[in-house]
């Protein structure tokens, strides 16, 4: 019989669910898949991918299925909580851990099953993030699927570590009294679209959108 898997995707944050209608998951075929948005319709699965969910689920919901994982972008138990890949570029990180975790009651505290690195050089903007960032949420659930049930467990440090909160479309003010340069790496996690940087001057608020000139041998005129 076949395994039974599901993804949970978020309404509100649906970057991956966009680009997973790409991945061809035909070769694994000794499981099942289906997609959902509302976790209540989970139910009696072997195994959940919750992906870029932004709310915290409740305990019920955990206990109905047999494995809910889910791929916390850092080095846990550091940067646990929302946002942990922005929050660690805003402070200059350029490696980053992507563990993919089993979910428990209490946040991100659950034990790690694997972990890959995100290696960025500091020049990507937001597309170029996150088009890096799901290449290897596809390498990480294919990972697992080709091991499973043959998984190892390995338990967090039992250290505090940090949680981070939920960024809000207000953390992308620009300060006009500071250079482009020192506020960069916010410009970088701006979605041009959806919560793009912005200043405010003369009780007046403007928008800043950022691309990336794709000439190769850019030169200042």
């Amino acid at each position: 019989m076949k395994k039974k898997c599901a993804f949970l995707f978020d309404h509100e944050n649906n970057w991956i669910r966009k680009k997973f209608f790409k991945i061809d998951l035909k070769s694994f075929k000794k499981y099942s898949f289906r997609n959902f948005h509302d976790y209540k319709k989970i139910k009696g699965y072997d195994i959940v991918f919750i992906l870029g969910y932004t709310k915290i689920l409740p305990k019920k919901f955990i206990e109905r299925n047999n494995l809910s994982l889910t791929i916390h972008n850092s080095d846990l138990p550091n940067y646990r909580g929302f946002s942990p890949l922005q929050w660690q570029i805003l402070a200059n990180k350029k490696k980053f851990a992507m563990c993919l975790i089993k979910i428990e009651e209490e946040v991100d505290r659950g034990p790690i099953i694997l972990k890959k690195f995100l290696k960025l050089d500091g020049s990507e903007l937001y597309e170029e993030i996150r088009s890096k960032q799901f290449d290897l949420i596809v390498k990480l659930i294919k990972k697992f699927l080709k091991k499973f049930p043959k998984i190892e467990m390995k338990p967090q440090k039992k250290t505090r570590g940090s949680f981070f909160r939920k960024r809000k479309s207000s953390d992308q003010k620009l300060d006009i009294s500071k250079s482009i340069k020192k506020q960069f790496n916010l410009l970088r996690i701006a979605n041009n679209y959806e919560w793009p940087c912005y200043f405010e001057l003369n009780n007046k608020r403007y928008k800043i959108l950022i691309f990336k000139d794709d000439k190769k041998n850019f030169k200042r005129k």
